[in-house]
Parts: C-alpha cells; structure tokens; sequence
C-alpha cells in the first residue's frame, strides 16, 4: 500500500498498521505499550496521530491504502506528550533514573523527572533468582503479560487490581518464584520501566557502558542468536536478539541466565596431572609432554588403533574438524565419535538412507507454517523452549496438533490427540498410522509413483498393522490412532517433528525410517505441499560434530571412509594418506579400554561417566585404560578419572561456528578471554599435534572451515566471512554466491537412485521388559532448567529453581511402593541403581517413571543398559525396567556402608 505519512510517501504491506507506516516513513512515535513482537493493544494512548480528520492510536489503527496520516501537527505533540506526562505522574520520583525505554522517551520530550511525584508503596517481589519486580514502576502496559502468552506460551502472567493499582502478578498468585514461569526472560526484556528487571542490569534492561558481541547459544540445538554483555572482563547479562533468525528476541532461562559458571571457583584454570594416583596441577608444557609420550608409547604397543577420541557437540565446527583431522593424519586412526551416537546417530542413519542427507528436510521457518503438526517423542517447551514455543504459537493459531510421546507434558496438553504409545513400541504406532493412511487413500499416489520406492513391500507388511493391532501392541486406543492418522493425512501442510523419544531405542533406526513413511506417503518431503522430517537436535552442535566427520565411519560432509575416491579428496586437501577402515564407536571404544585393545583415550567435553549408558562399566574402560585425557571446565566425574586433564574455554570464550537443528552454519564470537592458563580446544589440538611434531595448518578457526569447504562440495560457499555479513546460512551451500538450501530434494533425493526409499521394517520389541522384579519402566530425558550432566547450570542460579533430581511417579504406582510425594527413593534396575526424590505426578502413566540425568551424584546412568540401537549403537535410553524402595534414614546410610 501506497501511504503519505506528513508528505512522505510510504509502501507498506496489507495489514500494516499506521504504526508501521510512520516508521517506513522515517519517522517516531511514543509506543509505551507496543512491543513489535506482540499485538498491539493501544492501550497506553503515547503514539497518537491524525487520519481522515480523527485522532487514534498508530499502533492499532490499520493503514489503507491512498491513507494521510499526520504525525508531526504540534497538537498532536502536545497529545502525545500529556499521555507521557499522565502516566510518568504515578511513578516514584526513581522512575526516570537509569536508560529504560520511558526514561529515555521522557529525556527526549523533555519531561523532567520531578514530574515523577507517585507515592510508591506497593513494594517489591525479589523471590525469583533471575527476575525482580518493583509494583511501583508498573504502568500496566500489558507487554509482560502478552510476551508470556504470545511468545513463551506459558500464560503465567497477569495483570491484577484495578484503576490506578494495577500492576503485574504471577497468575498462581504468592510470590514470583513459586509460580508457573520458566524463566525466559521475555518479561524484562519487553518491560519499558525498569518494574521487571533481571541481575546485572538497571532498570529497563540497559547496560551503560557495556560490551556487546553478538552470538549463538551453546547450550541445545536450537541456535539462539545472543548479544552478551560484558564489562571488566565478566559477562554481566545475556539478552536474545531481536534480529536472531531463529529465535527472533526470544530465549529460554539456559541461553539468557545461565552463565554464572564462568565465574565459579570450580573452574578449572591450569591442566592437572595424575602423580602416585592424584591429579596435581602441572605447567601446559608438562601435561602436553605427557600426553605426547602416552600416546607414542600406545601406538607403539598396539598400532594407531590403540588410540581414541571422543569429540563434542559442545565445541565448535572447527574445533571438531580439526579434531578428526588431527586423529586421521597424525595418529592414523578413524577411532573418532561424538555424543550425537548417544542421541541422534539413527537421525543420521534412518534420514541418510531414506532420503539421502543426514540432516532435517526443512527449514524451521517453513515448518512453523504447517497446518498439522505430528510431534515425537520429544517435549520442546522443556528442552528446546524457544521451537516449543514457536510451535505452541502455530498451535494456538490454528495449526492441528497431533502429540506422540509416554508422558502429558509440554505440548501435550494442546493436542487435538495425544498418542501415548508404551516405550519401545513406535515402529508399531508408525505402522498403524501408515496403515490407515494407506487404507483411507490419503496418500499422494502420483509423487509414490515416480518419487519413491519400496511401497510394494511396504503395504504388504502393513496389512499386518491395523489399528487393532497396532492398538494391542502400542497400548493407544484404535480410535486416536485412526484419529491422528486422519488429521495428518488430510492436512494441506503437515510436519514431522522429533526428539530423542524417537531415536533412544534397540531399534532407533527403524523408528526414523518408519516415521519417514509417514512423510513420503502424504507426498510431503520434497514437494512443498507439506515440511518433511526434521528432528530436533539436543546438544548446541550436536549436528555440526558430525557434519564435520566426528564419526569413525564418515569424513566432514558425510563422505565414506571406505569410498576410494571420498578418501582421495581428503588427502588432496590435507596433503597425507586417510586410514581406510572405519574406527571405533564409543561403546566399542569401552570395550576395547576394559580388554586392553585401547591404550590412549582424550575426552573432550563429555562427561561420560554422567552422560553415558551402563556408567559403572564406563568408569571400569576409563580406569583400566593407560592414558585417558580430558579437556574439560570442571572436575567433572570423568575428568577425576582422568590421567591428564585439560582447563579449556567455554562457548563464551571462542571463536567459530555452530550448526543448529536445521541445518544453519552461524557465527560463535568471543565475549571475553578465557581465564589465563586456560586455551580454547582448537589452540590445545594444534599445541598437541605440534608436540608431536606434526602441523595440522588452518591457523584459525575461519583458516579451519575454508579448508573444510574446499574438502566438502555442500560446505562449499561458507565462510566465517560471508556469516559475518549475512548471518546463518544453511547447508548444502555450495556456492558462495547463492543462499543456501533450507528445504531439501526439491528435485530429486539425494540417494544414489534419487528416490525416497519406504522402509517396511517389522516392529521389535525393545531390549528389556518389565517383570515381577522389576515391574516399571523408566524412560530419561531433560527438564528445562538443566542442560546435560548439569556441569555449567548446576553453577549457576538455575539450581535454585531445580535444586535436586526427581523421579517422576505416577499417583497409583507410589500407591502400591508406598510412597509419598518428596519421600526419597532408591531406584534399581538389572544394572545398577540410583538415589532420588518422588515426585508424584499423573504426567506419566501408570507402569512408568521418569527423570533426567543433570546430576551424576544421583547415579541415574548407572540405571540404563548397555543395549542399543542395531545400526549404530545409540543407548536405548528410553527403555529401562526398574524398581521403587522408600529409603528412610537409615537405609539409606546402611546401603551407603556397604
């Protein structure tokens, strides 16, 4: 639309508001209760203007075309000024001091801040770590209440009281930190006095004086951009970039507030070496010496082979390239894996075979515009809160719901059906959705004709999958399954979202590929009428880990150890010859350190004692291995295992990439210097490799991802460069000067026959059943305020709001354990046991428990079995078989005795 704003002539799109006018016109206007993230409500009367002879609010007021909107008449200054002044009246005399939004906004009309006269009184609500509320500067606005409902989704706020008194309140009412928030941040960021404010920053969310670097999240796979502000050497806040591309200004309370650990005392800041069974601390020199002599003494006794790393999601792209390079040129091994084998290596497998690539189909910009979503196995608003809230946004808007997992958290409670498959059972869910699609004909006949293969075989074995069956072995009822299936399948848009629910399994693989069916048959990868597969990744480079060949059977970009000519490019580009077998995975990695096989291990920010399935025959590789190197923050329960450990930087600290869960290569700056003593993971591989007396090349990090793009066609037009200037850029990017590909196979799949390949792979069940000893099945996963092992937010504030680990137990199984909410409970599996808290809880359904691992003092992975998934060996984590026994007091220190 064509506007004249004061003469000025503005194109504006339909539905733009005259607001929105005003600004395409260069021009400002007061917007005391507009937030451009929000809907607007026009509430607080500051923005007013002149249009076809009436006085209204910009803000709510739609422009038309051909519209005459009067913003600069001194009337309307006068207006606009006066709404100020009334609303600045009721404040105490402090309200103007500080960079607020009103304060700013009243220095530029020149209001002076004796105008401020309101009496106060209403007092403070100082309960919550991260957040802190002043009733007094409350002017009622709205945005806080609005950014809860309309970004987070957790409507845990609302305005209480009337006329003049009223004023912010969590909805469960008493105070902040006993109420429903989870600690986004939204709230103080949005608030335009200075009411709600958060540690490290005055009021109104400003730092003078402060640093700014622009970021990307370490802690999940969502890949939030952050701006960290830094002054004298410490981070002082952490606040979401409007602009970020995936999380638009929005964060969760891991990214925006947990990011006191890098000023705990536990941080490690010089290396440690092990002498007469004690690490000690030891100059760089010594711990690298060290360290070169074992792993020479390894090779020597047992060949390459005899030595291993375990690289990390936590680290950088280039940090991981050059890691895998360093184990293949100057060791000559492919004995290299990452924590996505514990998560989503059946993601890589189940995607790869299916459709060619090992990442999701779309970009999450395309999902987030489906009309129904199937989400699995995963709860976003708990380990990913930024995508859950975007999908509870897309929910609320209209979009079906359709929610697969055991328990009813998160989203679940918005679902038009909510599945609740017994663990270890989604091959035969997927089957019995497929099998009503099948039979309903709401399938895409034509794109299963020239785009696929392997229906044939497929329909055949589903004849076997009907909802009844499907029902008797799932424990869903026929009815949602036929239910779900139609609501996916006669969608215009649908999505396939998932999570680890999916991929933790004995047969993680075959529940990728079968979940897929799902998609190919509704025509909706690869077609645009519908956004494909995409899993959600857990760890902040989770993805990037492997696409830079962290793996023990690929090369960066996916390349084949095995394929003569994927080797051939990569000793062109390195200038040395690749091992051409395939190396160890981590479980394998183990078992060769318990038989003597493996001689030198180096952990590189994992805590595999914490994280890892079978924990106890984890701690018996390390301890019988001869060399195990850690390169770690803390003194973390590997680490004091460790015969050297490395002090290195955190994401914070260091420069690089990181790959998020749909596939988007974006820009890792440094906030500050690591503290001194303390290197980077890139810096340490490259003193290493020159200790031995090897040169790895790419100096720096961007010197490090130029090479890779020269090695691997889809990296190809990346660089640190170009994610300067653009931001993130998807891949395959193959060419510099062209965007990057954010939905995949438009054209053909990239499998070698150029077809999506139908699996028709029976349901097994999975690795272990409960019985009379063990009646209950266990299933881990995350909660929101921990990230991991907890080795960085249990060093921080977050542990006030989720002090302990709890297990999760339904109301009629405590019941029957005689156990009572809070009671502390030894949990025991056929493999080990743990202490925990009962939670009492219908979220979880009877015959099951729940509980997450982000505190290895509770010995949670001393639970799970050593059984994993048949293709590559990820730990079935969501299927364990475990007892309940309440620990009095003395129980409790009797088994600790023993």
């Amino acid at each position: 639309m064509r506007v004249l704003v004061d003469g000025v002539t503005a194109h504006v799109a339909d539905g733009a508001s005259m607001l929105d006018a005003v600004r395409a016109a260069g021009g400002e206007l007061p917007t005391l209760c507009d937030d451009d993230r929000l809907t607007s409500v026009g509430s607080c009367r500051t923005c007013l203007v002149r249009s076809g002879g009436s006085v209204v609010a910009a803000c709510v007021t739609p422009a038309a075309d051909g519209a005459r909107i009067e913003v600069a008449a001194e009337d309307l200054r006068t207006s606009r000024r006066e709404a100020v002044e009334l609303i600045v009246s009721a404040l105490p005399p402090y309200a103007l001091d500080g960079g607020s939004e009103l304060a700013t906004l009243c220095h530029s009309l020149g209001i002076a801040p004796d105008l401020a006269r309101g009496a106060g009184g209403r007092g403070r609500d100082d309960s919550h770590p991260y957040v802190h509320l002043d009733r007094d500067l409350c002017i009622a606005c709205g945005r806080c209440v609005r950014m809860c409902a309309e970004v987070q989704g957790t409507f845990a706020l609302t305005l209480t009281g009337r006329g003049s008194g009223t004023v912010v309140a969590p909805g469960t009412g008493g105070p902040w930190a006993e109420s429903d928030c989870v600690s986004c941040g939204g709230c103080v960021d949005t608030c335009p006095t200075g009411a709600l404010t958060e540690p490290g920053l005055p009021g109104g969310g400003r730092a003078p004086e402060a640093a700014r670097t622009r970021t990307t999240c370490g802690y999940c796979g969502v890949g939030c951009s952050l701006d960290v502000l830094t002054r004298d050497g410490e981070v002082i806040a952490v606040s979401p970039a409007h602009d970020g591309p995936v999380n638009r200004g929005h964060a969760c309370v891991k990214g925006r507030f947990a990011h006191g650990f890098l000023r705990s005392p536990e941080r490690l800041t010089g290396p440690l070496l092990r002498h007469a069974g004690r690490l000690r601390p030891a100059s760089w020199r010594e711990a690298l010496d060290h360290v070169a002599r074992g792993l020479r003494t390894a090779v020597a006794a047992g060949g390459p082979g005899a030595v291993a790393a375990i690289s990390s999601a936590r680290a950088t792209n280039e940090e991981n390239y050059l890691l895998q390079k360093f184990m293949r040129v100057v060791i000559g091994t492919s004995n290299v894996d990452n924590c996505s084998r514990l998560c989503h290596s059946p993601s890589a497998a189940g995607l790869t075979a299916t459709f060619g690539l090992s990442g999701g189909t779309e970009g999450f910009d395309d999902v987030e515009t489906a009309d129904c979503l199937l989400l699995v196995g995963a709860n976003p608003a708990e380990a990913h809160p930024v995508v859950g809230a975007r999908l509870l946004q897309r929910t609320l808007r209209g979009a079906r719901l359709v929610v697969a997992d055991p328990r009813a958290v998160g989203l679940a409670r918005y679902a038009d059906v909510h599945l609740r498959p017994r663990p270890g059972t989604n091959v035969a869910l997927f089957h019995g959705l497929a099998h009503v699609l099948l039979a309903e004909g709401l399938v895409d006949e034509e794109f299963l004709r020239h785009r696929t293969s392997g229906l044939p075989e497929l329909t055949a074995l589903l004849e076997d999958y009907s909802p009844e069956r499907a029902a008797a072995v799932t424990g869903v009822p026929a009815g949602d399954i036929v239910a779900a299936a139609r609501l996916f399948g006669r969608a215009e848009r649908p999505a396939i979202v998932y999570g680890l629910g999916v991929t933790e399994h004995l047969h993680g693989t075959d529940g990728v590929r079968t979940l897929s069916n799902l998609a190919i048959l509704r025509g909706a990868v690869g077609t645009g009428r519908g956004f494909g597969v995409n899993p959600l990744r857990g760890q902040n480079n989770v993805q990037g880990a492997s696409d830079m060949g962290a793996l023990p059977d690929l090369l960066p970009g996916y390349g084949k150890v095995t394929d003569p000519a994927a080797r051939a490019r990569a000793e062109e580009v390195w200038g040395a010859p690749v091992p051409p077998l395939p190396g160890l995975r981590i479980p394998q990695m183990f078992a060769a350190a318990r038989s003597g096989e493996l001689r030198a291990l180096w952990v590189i920010g994992e805590d595999v004692c914490a994280t890892d399935p079978d924990s106890t025959l984890v701690a018996e590789a390390l301890d019988a291995c001869p060399l195990v190197v850690c390169s770690e923050l803390f003194l973390s329960e590997t680490a004091r295992r460790a015969d050297v450990v490395f002090p290195v930087a955190s994401w914070l600290e260091k420069e690089g990439t990181f790959v998020n869960f749909d596939r988007r290569f974006q820009r890792v700056r440094a906030a500050l210097r690591p503290p001194d003593g303390v290197l980077t993971d890139f810096e340490v591989i490259h003193a290493l490799a020159a200790t031995l007396g090897a040169d790895l090349g790419c100096p720096t990090p961007a010197d490090a991802l130029d090479e890779c793009a020269r090695l691997v066609p889809a990296f190809a037009g990346l660089s640190h460069g170009r994610l300067d200037r653009e931001g993130a850029v998807c891949w395959p990017c193959p060419d510099p000067d062209r965007p990057g590909e954010s939905s995949l196979y438009r054209e053909r799949f990239a499998t070698p026959d150029g077809l999506a390949h139908l699996s028709a792979a029976p349901y097994l069940p999975p690795g272990e059943q409960p019985d009379d000893r063990y009646p209950l099945v266990l299933v881990t996963g995350r909660r929101w305020a921990h990230y991991n092992s907890g080795g960085m937010t249990r060093r921080t504030d977050n542990l006030r709001l989720d002090p302990v680990d709890r297990v999760d137990v339904h109301p009629d199984d405590a019941a029957r354990h005689g156990l009572r909410d809070g009671d502390r409970v030894r949990v025991e599996s056929r493999h080990g046991s743990a202490s925990l808290i009962a939670r009492l809880s219908d979220d979880v359904a009877p015959g099951q428990v729940f509980c997450a691992f982000h505190f290895p003092s509770s010995g949670v992975n001393a639970l799970t079995s050593d059984r994993a998934d048949t293709v590559t060996s990820c730990p079935e984590y969501k299927v364990t078989a475990v007892r309940l026994t309440a620990l009095t007091k003395d129980t409790e220190l009797l088994r600790r005795r023993r």
